[in-house]
């Protein structure tokens, strides 16, 4: 019975895999601006959420400090995945969902940083390796993509910063209500922004309460519901018969999903050289390896708080 629930687990966290990968692909499908996309998203799931007791009853009984430290932690949110979907208008797929894997070297450093625990070298020497995988990358795509790899970056940075400020609160709430709370003071962010942006950003620039078409308006539900609250609810599910170490192998595959799929549905190999899959290549072995250190450092590493699951594009399990 055990290998049966470990094998239906691990075909449970492929679908979460492929799904999250069908993310980057829904952005591009999604005429919206990244700004109005980003906000139809977080307000979906959040109003989803908002209907469930079980999110009040874990609201209610958290400390105000607590909520307002998840809503801080919202913000970050709300900044990744606008830079995320900025990355996809202004690049490709392809070379978004690959940006994001510079979350898990990012991660290393600046998480002793922000919690205070001791250094590794060896997570600063695989930081270093991924160096040469970012020039591969950059000389492999076209000049006018450049700043979708800014955006690319900075997305996978918010996602570092989140991602270890959540890991410190770990015990702090309901992973359901963490999310609803994140996403909810998300929203309200993007919403605030939202007059500033023209400014800030213009490419990320769009009205928010304009209606989408209904063409977006389907492939926003399926975003938000199909690519977002389901696998975060399927992933917790199979997680109770995974070990966090096979979890994260299984979900380091992201983003090839995402590249094969951009490649079949938009043919984006063409428009990217063979440079930019070798920096693909050392990016994922840099990813790869950290696991591999922290499976030696930890024998059996514990599941970061699963509410990242539910809000970022790079879900990652930590030591």
């Amino acid at each position: 019975m055990a290998n049966t629930n470990t094998s239906k687990a691990l075909w449970q966290i492929h679908l979460c895999v492929v799904l999250w990968g069908f993310t980057a692909i829904l952005g591009k499908l999604i005429s919206l601006p990244a700004l109005p996309l980003v906000w139809w998203r977080m307000l979906i799931v959040a109003a989803v959420l908002a209907l469930l007791p079980r999110v009040w009853r874990g609201i209610f009984a958290m400390p105000a400090r607590v909520r307002w430290a998840y809503a801080g932690i919202g913000v970050l949110v709300a900044l990744h995945w606008l830079t995320f979907y900025g990355a996809i208008k202004l690049s490709n797929a392809s070379v978004a969902a690959t940006c994001i894997a510079f979350a898990t070297p990012m991660t290393a450093l600046v998480e002793p940083l922000l919690t205070k625990q001791r250094f590794q070298p060896r997570d600063f020497a695989l930081g270093l390796f991924s160096l040469p995988g970012i020039w591969l990358i950059v000389g492999g795509v076209p000049a006018g993509m450049h700043v979708g790899i800014v955006a690319g970056v900075a997305s996978a940075f918010f996602v570092a910063l989140f991602g270890t400020l959540n890991k410190r609160m770990v015990e702090a709430g309901d992973p359901l209500t963490v999310t609803a709370l994140e996403l909810g003071a998300g929203t309200i962010t993007l919403t605030l922004l939202a007059p500033l942006m023209p400014l800030l950003v213009p490419a990320f620039a769009g009205p928010l309460l304009v209606l989408p078409s209904a063409v977006d308006g389907a492939w926003l539900l399926l975003l938000a519901l199909a690519c977002t609250l389901f696998p975060f609810a399927l992933c917790l599910v199979a997680l109770r018969h995974l070990s966090a170490f096979t979890a994260q192998l299984s979900v380091n595959l992201e983003p090839i999903y995402a590249i094969v799929l951009a490649a079949i549905l938009f043919g984006e190999q063409h428009d990217l050289s063979a440079r930019f899959y070798a920096g693909v290549a050392i990016i994922l072995g840099v990813v790869f390896a950290q696991g591999l250190l922290a499976r030696r450092r930890s024998r059996e590493p514990m599941l970061e708080h699963p509410e990242v699951l539910g809000v970022s594009e790079a879900k990652q399990f930590t030591d």
